[in-house]
């Protein structure tokens, strides 16, 4: 079952996109998260969903049921039905019988709560990852120049704002001539 519910609790900015909150998880909402946050991404199966940040949370409501918390990357991505089904058969996989995930939109995702190992993943990938945007309200990075993921010169250009999903950019690098695509800073 899949439902959108509005969330009170702020993203922790350390790049894991899981929601604190004030009671720590039990030893078996941790396995389920692992479980849950190795689904790979539909969109970008080099990524689990742990890596890009969206897997907000695993609480169990009763025996053998378990609500997951989701947040898209946008509000109107397409893979979300996608992961949500993906999350509720690895978790009847892993014996849970009653999976709910439940898509939450604040706090919103942002490209910071992308995983160090994710970016690593995406350049290897051949994806130039987002760059990193900050604290809200600290310094605006110097860096404004994409580097490419085949050659890492930071010679490169624009070609299409849109690429094969809405969330990457289509770029060009001029020092190796290899076209890439930038997942987008949100």
């Amino acid at each position: 079952m899949v439902t959108t519910a509005p969330a009170s609790a702020p993203g922790t900015g350390t790049g894991t996109g899981m929601i604190t909150g004030t009671q720590a998880p039990t030893a078996l909402e941790a396995e389920l998260a692992r479980v849950a946050g190795a689904v790979p991404d539909p969109e970008l199966p080099v990524l689990t969903l742990a890596d890009l940040g969206v897997l907000r949370g695993v609480h169990l409501t009763g025996p053998g049921r378990a609500e997951v918390t989701l947040t898209p990357t946008y509000t109107g991505c397409p893979a979300v039905e996608a992961m949500s089904a993906d999350i509720e058969q690895a978790l009847h996989a892993h014996g849970v019988p009653d999976v709910t995930v439940v898509t939450v939109l604040a706090p919103a995702w942002s490209t910071d709560d992308i995983s160090e190992e994710g970016r690593r993943k995406l350049t290897e990938f051949g994806i130039a990852p987002p760059r990193p945007q900050g604290p809200p309200g600290g310094p605006v990075a110097l860096t404004l120049a994409i580097r490419c993921p085949h050659c890492g010169s930071t010679d490169t250009e624009l070609l299409s704002r849109f690429s094969s999903t809405a969330c990457k950019a289509l770029r060009r690098c001029a020092a190796c001539r290899e076209p890439f695509d930038h997942f987008k800073e949100l």
